[in-house]
């Protein structure tokens, strides 16, 4: 009997943009947005009893208009959250050495930063939900973005 598994390959990560976002364009002019997200775990040290911060960087790719939105609103130590599936590529660094690499393609960031009248805290999002698939149909025709 064969044991059927769902195909299941979502990721949900918060924390902050570790530099400026970067947009480029493919020879079709489709968008594309590259930044990293640094993301914090905080434990107590089993040994010392003192608290430690674990921080892992998470490269994100952002697809069509998304990306130009992402480019033009948010800004290195930007706070967001990133929702959208894990991929993995290979390339060849500069000393000839073949790399792996894991990151997010996102089918949503959201801004998580704050701001309202004085004594007022009021969720200022950016949410952007990319069609699924943009970057290899080359179709982002059910982005949007809605404001909450």
């Amino acid at each position: 009997m064969d044991l059927k598994i769902p195909d299941l390959n979502q990721v949900i990560i918060a924390g902050r943009i570790t530099r400026d976002p970067e947009l480029r364009f493919t020879q079709k002019q489709q968008g594309m947005c590259f930044f990293t997200v640094a993301v914090n775990r905080r434990y107590q040290d089993q040994a010392s009893g003192e608290w430690k911060d674990l921080t892992t960087f998470v490269p994100v790719t952002v697809w069509g208009p998304a990306a130009e939105r992402v480019k033009e609103k948010l800004r290195k130590g930007s706070p967001v959250m990133v929702e959208g599936r894990l991929t993995s590529s290979e390339y060849t660094d500069k000393a000839g050495q073949k790399r792996k690499e894991l990151k997010i393609t996102a089918s949503r960031v959201q801004s998580m930063a704050f701001e309202g009248p004085a004594g007022e805290a009021a969720p200022k999002a950016e949410q952007e939900e990319p069609a699924a698939e943009a970057e290899t149909k080359g179709d982002s025709s059910g982005i949007e973005e809605v404001p909450f």
